[in-house]
């Protein structure tokens, strides 16, 4: 396990508990999820809602382990769990008719992270993995 050093009280409950509960659940997704948070800021995701229309389907529910920002347009509605959404992209999600979530609201209704994609990008923006 990564020494975390983020003083945020906020986002160290958040890895904790996703921690936790990847270990109750024996999950993976989960522990993913909260690596990539306990990472440094600089390295953290932010990804854009024109990647996520582009690596997306109607109805399907992603997680980004960081920040979902309001670049492009959304088509399609999808689920959205991050720890932090930009205004516009929350905006532009509920025109859509998609939903933005907090990643603890997704973990207490998907506790086993089924049929759950994870959206990430490298630190320097060139690519995309998507784990389901």
């Amino acid at each position: 396990m990564r020494k975390f050093k983020s003083t945020n009280p906020e986002l160290i409950a958040v890895v904790r508990f996703l921690r936790k509960k990847a270990k109750e659940n024996v999950a993976p997704v989960w522990s993913h999820v909260a690596e990539r948070l306990a990472s440094s800021r600089r390295s953290r995701v932010t990804v854009n809602l024109s990647r996520l229309n582009r690596y997306t389907k109607a109805e399907e529910s992603v997680v980004v382990p960081g920040k979902v920002l309001g670049a492009g347009n959304l088509e399609h509605s999808i689920l959205v769990a991050a720890f932090s959404f930009s205004d516009r992209a929350r905006l532009k999600i509920s025109k859509a008719q998609g939903k933005c979530l907090s990643i603890l609201e997704l973990l207490e209704s998907n506790p086993k992270g089924s049929n759950v994609k994870l959206l990430e990008s490298n630190p320097k923006g060139s690519n995309v993995r998507i784990l389901e």
